[in-house]
């Protein structure tokens, strides 16, 4: 159940774009159309487990015995690049039709800074391994499903009657406000469950 509650809370009640306000680059620049929002939250969600895998055990077992924790954010970014880079040629080389689809969508990922935010947030938060694996991957599903929901919303607008002074960027901006107000009202479920369920 802690887990359940976990993936409902990264998902809804914390949303890393909605809530936290991280991505938001991506969530602007990438959201006109639903395919590549889609694409572009499974690039992510592929990018984010593979990062907090690998990020977790190198602070754990280097910079914590050494006495290194003030480089975790360096090293961080360090190794999310390497990662989109290595991912990137392999995908080349293996997969081609991927890697096509994927397009642009993996190297916008080295700049993405919810792959950062989540890294950092599993050491913050005190997360084991599972906890953490169960908490990129649900942060992922959130950030996919606010980028699906705000190209969605921002198709539609684009082909409905907007006042001139409101066209391209003030109607998105508007709209990505009322989706994080929208996505406010799941605070406090994450409190209710745990009550309900007696966690």
């Amino acid at each position: 159940m802690e887990y359940i509650i976990l993936i409902i809370t990264a998902i809804f009640v914390n949303n890393i774009v909605l809530a936290q306000f991280l991505g938001i680059c991506p969530f602007l620049g990438v959201s006109k159309k639903v395919d590549t929002a889609g694409w572009m939250g499974m690039a992510v969600l592929f990018v984010m487990l593979i990062a907090t895998l690998v990020t977790y055990p190198i602070y754990y077992g280097i910079l914590v015995p050494y006495n290194l924790q003030f480089m975790q954010t360096i090293v961080y970014i360090l190794v999310i690049a390497a990662l989109v880079q290595t991912v990137e040629i392999i995908l080349k080389k293996s997969m081609p039709a991927l890697y096509s689809a994927l397009g642009v969508f993996l190297p916008l990922i080295t700049t993405n800074c919810t792959i950062l935010g989540v890294a950092i947030n599993v050491i913050n938060f005190e997360y084991n391994l599972a906890q953490s694996t169960v908490y990129a991957t649900a942060t992922a599903l959130g950030f996919t499903l606010a980028m699906v929901l705000f190209a969605g919303i921002r198709e539609q607008t684009a082909i409905t009657k907007t006042p001139k002074g409101m066209e391209g960027t003030p109607i998105a901006l508007l709209t990505a406000g009322l989706l994080a107000m929208a996505f406010m009202g799941f605070s406090g479920v994450d409190k209710g469950l745990s009550a309900a369920l007696g966690l």
